[in-house]
Formats: C-alpha cells, structure tokens, sequence
C-alpha cells in the first residue's frame, strides 16, 4: 500500500516560515540582554525583564489564539501573528527608552506567540495522520536547525559589527518569513460547533482539557532542560570548557537532525511508548554526564543524550497531542501543547535559579538527572497505561 504523501509544497512551505520565524527568535533571545545592559546601561533587573516579557508576550498570544485560529481563519492568523512580529523588529530600530523596548518585546512575543501556534496547528493538518509522528519530526527539525544557527549569527554580529545591522537583519528576515507565508495554502475549516455554542469563561475555551495530563509532563521536562539552556554557558566557564560548550547546541541540533526521522516513524509504527520510555533513561544520563563533566568530550555526549532523550520526547508528545483529539479542537490542543512548554522554559531558570545557590550547578544536573527518571510514573499514568492497553 502506498504511503500518503508527505513533502508536499505547502509542507515545506510552512516548514521554511517556521525556520526564519524562530531563527529570529533566537538570534534576538541570546544577545538582547547583553544589549541593555551594555548599550543602555539598564540595571539587571530591568535587563532580566526584556529578555523576559517576550515569553509572557508569546503565553498571551497563544492563550488568545488558541480558541480564535478557526473562527478568524489559519491563513489569516498565521499572517496576523507574522505581521506583528515584523512590525516589531523594525520598532526595534527606534531610539526610544527602555519602557518603549519592554513594551516592544512584549507586543514582538505576542505576534511569534499568534504565528507559532497558528503554523503549528496548520502543520498537523498538513501531515497524514497515518505519518503524524514522522512528519512531526520532520517540521521539527527546522526548530532545530533555528535554535543552533540563530544564536551561532547572533553572538558572531554581536562580536564583530553594530547591534543596528542585527536588527536590520531580523527585520529582513521577519518581512522574509511573512511574504513566504502568503504563498501557503492552508485548509481551512468551519469551527467545532461545541466550541461556537460556548459562551462566557470556560477552561475548555483556553487550553484543551484532554491533553493536559500528557503536556503536564512536557511543562516537567522543560523545567528541567531549561537548567541547559540557562546556566550551562556558566557551568562550563566554572570548569574551564566554554570551548566544548560553544558547539553543545551544534551536536545537540545535529542529533536531533539524524535521529527525529527515525523515532517519528517508529512512533507511527509501534506506538509512543517504544520512543518514550528509552528517552527517559537518555535524557536523565545527559544530565548526569553534564553534571560529571570534566572533560570537553563529557559536555559533547551530554548534548548527544539530551538530543536523543529530550528532543525526541518533546517531538513524540506533540504527536501524541495530535493524535488525541478531534480535528476541531487541534487549534486548541495544539495551543495547549505550546503554552505549557513555553511556561516550562520560560519560568524553569527563574525557579531553579532559586535551587542553585544551595546545590551547585553540578548537583543541581545530577538531581535533575533523578528527577527525570522519577518522571518516567507521570508518563505512566497521563499516557503510558493507556498507550499500553491499545497495544
């Protein structure tokens, strides 16, 4: 029997979009604090607040967006959400004070918050269900891709030219992402009559209910890989392997390029928990082996673990959040996915920022480690069991 097709135009299409969206994400993300407080002379809080309100500004609009994307239309949310974000970047450009940057920050995440959610979901509809999970792993690896190659552009323009010709970049790269995305057909369809007979504060207008068990355990992952993203560069310092940490991210990205075709297909295949439970053992000893690390080849098979644990957990669940619901709430649970991943990365290095000051950077990996393991029971029990009984 011959598969349904997979790389179809508009599947690459959206593919591209979502690279050049988030490439400009991370670009942003790495050198923006350092910007205020060199250039502005902003104090650290007010610094820790523009690198912050970008995540709030995205929660916002994918909160928003969530229950809106069918009812205004994907297309159109999609170019809403990348107009603003253009918009945004060239706001950058004005000399206006550190207020009018916290506000242009925020209203930046909201627009990547709208675009991110809206390309997701139109991305599920796109892929054959039948090849959900390898096409999943598929459009992921352009997320991939922008995390390694976003923050490798940022830090070299930071180094070697004006912080302006960064925003202009981005800027070009945001107008770019938005006149590819004019070229996507997206289908469209009438809104979940459910949803449309609501009226009034619901839960079941905000997040999908029936996936929360299962992103509950993402939101737990994220908190825990935020601690890589957060505190490595520092961590790596202290022990005198800023060098190897300087390519964490390029291993981590190419692993996640050769392995996430292969874990989407054995997910289609054999089902969730061939891919997950393996994760748990490998994401847990990538942060037992970062913890340990003496040498610059510890820290490179730390990310090799965490591409082969983490990255492919976070791909898996987001399929399995597409397999688990009507096609009238995919907008909605789709939202819900990336709601409760973005509150994991986002809020994680604020809480374990508490815990490091007690343990250590070290110990604080190999804790994690554990934590990781112990997790391996809320699987069980938001998805495991069930996946089990279905064979």
């Amino acid at each position: 029997m011959t598969k349904p097709r997979l790389w179809t135009r508009d599947f690459i299409t959206v593919s591209v979009v979502n690279f050049l969206l988030v490439l400009v994400f991370y670009l942003l993300i790495v050198v923006m604090g350092l910007y205020v407080s060199r250039e502005l002379e902003a104090s650290a809080s007010q610094a820790g607040l523009v690198v912050g309100v970008f995540i709030v500004g995205v929660l916002a609009g994918r909160l928003l967006i969530g229950q809106f994307v069918d009812r205004l239309g994907r297309k159109r949310s999609m170019l809403v959400g990348l107009f603003v974000a253009f918009a945004a970047c060239l706001c950058y450009l004005l000399d206006a004070g550190i207020g009018f940057l916290i506000a242009n920050r925020f209203v930046h995440g909201f627009g990547v918050g709208i675009a991110a959610t809206t390309i997701a979901t139109v991305v599920a509809y796109l892929i054959p269900v039948s090849r959900s999970g390898e096409g999943i792993g598929y459009f992921s690896m352009s997320t991939s891709l922008a995390t390694a190659i976003g923050p490798f552009i940022g830090i070299f323009m930071m180094q070697h030219g004006e912080f302006w010709l960064i925003l202009a970049l981005c800027s070009l790269l945001s107008a770019g992402c938005f006149l590819v995305g004019l070229l996507l057909n997206v289908p469209e369809s009438q809104q979940d009559p459910l949803a449309t007979a609501q009226r009034g504060f619901s839960l079941a207008r905000l997040v999908e209910p029936s996936v929360i068990p299962i992103c509950g355990l993402m939101l737990l992952l994220c908190i825990y890989y935020s601690s890589v993203l957060s505190f490595l560069n520092v961590y790596a310092a202290e022990r005198g392997l800023s060098q190897a940490a300087s390519l964490f991210f390029v291993v981590y990205a190419i692993t996640l390029l050769v392995s996430r075709p292969l874990s989407g297909r054995l997910l289609d295949s054999r089902g969730a928990n061939t891919i997950m439970y393996p994760c748990f053992v490998l994401m847990a000893a990538g942060l037992a082996v970062l913890g340990l690390a003496e040498l610059g080849s510890h820290v490179l098979l730390a990310a090799l673990l965490l591409g082969l644990g983490f990255g492919n957990m976070q791909s898996s669940t987001q399929a399995i959040v597409i397999k688990s619901v009507a096609s009238g709430r995919l907008a909605l649970a789709t939202s819900t996915f990336f709601i409760f991943v973005d509150s994991g990365l986002g809020f994680g290095p604020y809480l374990l920022g508490l815990v490091v000051p007690h343990t250590g950077y070290a110990d604080l990996y190999l804790s994690l480690g554990v934590l990781t393991l112990l997790s391996v029971g809320v699987y069980y029990f938001a998805y495991g069991k069930a996946a089990r009984a279905l064979g």
